[in-house]
């Protein structure tokens, strides 16, 4: 036959660097539909999470690949870091934001703020000025000052993803909320710090060029929160004001798509944080725009933006495996083999480092402010909260070949060297620590110890089946127009005060937001919209 593996596997790679061959496209498409099939096959497996076996078989299929191809590629696609930043990351963050459970997250706030941008800076710090100081021990080339910046930056990415698909929402809201806050708010503090790195002469560093560092960091910061928050409160006005839902469904869903999209693009259009806009983005238009569409149209976006977040995952865990084994990088770095090792070994005992440096003690002080039991970190969280920050995944690899590559390929040993031994961090806190996540998770929480909101999980057990569709948002319920918070317990109850910040901010929400905004309960019916009875 004509038509074989090994010639499939020949011609990869022998296109140019603009064109990807159909051959390339037909393998990963049957690639990712083996991940999601033995993702699935894997579902109750005590050790394999779903990134962890689509990142094995990428390096499997890239030493096949590798084999077959005589040595010459081990990938079907070279890593662009501009693909990761502009098609596969902006579906992952902005489904984060519009899932996710706002009560939840805004209540830990604070903390995850502290962790997410406090602890990363300190993670930074930690991981430069320790590179910089081992490093010069080691014979890696010439690397400036800027250089190891963008890599604390780049090493003080995590990776959460294995820990939350062990970490059940419903039995520990606490962990889940500061966990999946951390690693967004996190990702965004490394990109903008990655991106203020770039933007200055970081040769000879005075007080000044210091704050205005600062002040750009700021700047970036504030202003794509703004921006996102902006896009998402525009497409709930010209949705609620044209109603698109009375004619076509289609054209609310392509809206509402396109607008989360059009967030991002902005952002990178203005220099911005694409990462903090989309998610501020997700948001605002989980909690107005959802509601201002037609019933079939909630549907429909709900599984669309889990889906496409669901297969960019899995794509980029993929994608990194395979471009693990890229044998220029790995040739350039093989005339130095101990020096590499050396230089990946540091790193990772700077990333332990750097993680613990912050974790325990900004849980001490976090709990300094929390009355409640109920709301304090215990010790067995944060040793949780500190493993599932380990883990180093495609953004720390985009950025890393972003500073030391060009078009994905790079022939100096310094930059050979921090790429490789960057993947290799990455390889090996994703795959050890993936492995481990499973049986260390259930060792600190075990199931059994996680009862305490048995009367919320009832219920929100019984309504899920009503409802399958609907919950990961705010839990709340509409009745006869009123909306009452149900309280997780009554402890809860009796312990927290009325007025809240959230209870201010309720009564702003429905006295100024939603007439003007929409939202549940501020919507006219029209056939095919939902009732007013509402579980989110």
């Amino acid at each position: 036959m004509g038509f074989t593996l090994g010639s499939v596997m020949m011609r990869l790679g022998m296109t140019g660097p603009d064109e990807v061959s159909v051959d390339a496209i037909t393998l990963f498409v049957l690639l990712l539909s083996a991940c999601i099939i033995i993702g699935h096959l894997l579902e109750k497996s005590r050790w394999l999470t779903e990134s962890v076996s689509a990142l094995l078989i990428g390096l499997c299929c890239g030493v096949v690949i590798l084999l077959s191809t005589q040595g010459k590629s081990s990938h079907v696609l070279v890593f662009n870091e501009g693909l990761f930043f502009i098609y596969l990351l902006p579906p992952i963050i902005f489904n984060a934001g519009f899932q996710m459970k706002k009560k939840h997250f805004f209540q830990n706030f604070s903390t995850i703020i502290l962790f997410g941008a406090v602890g990363t800076l300190i993670s930074f710090f930690i991981i430069t000025l320790g590179s910089l100081q081992l490093f010069k021990k080691l014979d890696i080339g010439f690397l400036e000052i800027g250089d190891y910046l963008a890599l604390g930056a780049i090493l003080s990415a995590t990776d959460s993803v294995c820990t939350l698909q062990v970490l059940n929402q419903e039995e520990t809201p606490l962990l889940y909320s500061l966990v999946f806050g951390e690693g967004v708010v996190n990702d965004a503090t490394s990109v903008v710090l990655f991106n203020a790195i770039q933007r200055f002469d970081l040769s000879h560093i005075t007080s000044t060029i210091a704050l205005q560092f600062i002040g750009n960091f700021l700047y970036l910061f504030f202003t794509s929160t703004v921006l996102g928050i902006g896009v998402g409160l525009l497409s709930a006005y010209i949705i609620r004001k044209l109603y698109f839902g009375r004619h076509s469904t289609d054209r609310e869903v392509a809206l509402m798509i396109l607008m989360a999209y059009l967030s991002y693009m902005m952002a990178e259009l203005f220099y911005l944080s694409g990462i903090l806009t989309v998610f501020f983005c997700g948001i605002v238009m989980s909690h107005y725009t959802w509601h201002n569409v037609t019933e079939c149209s909630r549907v429909t976006t709900k599984h669309a933006f889990a889906t496409l977040s669901f297969v960019s995952e899995i794509f980029i865990f993929l994608y990194v495996g395979m471009d693990a084994l890229d044998i220029e990088k790995w040739t350039v770095v093989s005339k130095s083999p101990g020096t590499s090792v050396g230089v990946s070994l540091i790193l990772l005992a700077l990333v332990l480092i750097g993680r613990a440096a912050f974790i325990f003690p900004l849980s001490f002080i976090s709990n300094l402010t929390k009355k409640s039991q109920n709301d304090k970190i215990g010790f067995k969280q944060q040793v949780t909260i500190w493993w599932a920050g380990l883990m180093r995944g495609a953004v720390s690899v985009a950025l890393a070949y972003n500073q030391f590559a060009r078009s994905g390929h790079t022939q100096l040993l310094g930059n050979a060297i921090m790429i490789t031994s960057t993947i290799t961090v990455v390889l090996f806190t994703t795959v050890v620590g993936g492995l481990l996540t499973k049986p260390l998770v259930r060792f600190l929480l075990p199931l059994q110890k996680h009862s305490g909101s048995t009367i919320i999980s009832d219920f929100s057990s019984q309504k899920s089946l009503n409802l399958p569709l609907l919950i990961g948002q705010e839990s709340e319920v509409a009745i006869g127009g009123t909306y009452i918070p149900q309280v997780p317990s009554l402890r809860m109850l009796l312990t927290t005060p009325t007025n809240t910040v959230h209870h201010y901010w309720r009564k702003f929400d429905d006295a100024v937001m939603r007439p003007v905004f929409g939202g549940r309960g501020f919507v006219p019916y029209a056939p095919g919209s939902p009732p007013e009875l509402v579980v989110q």
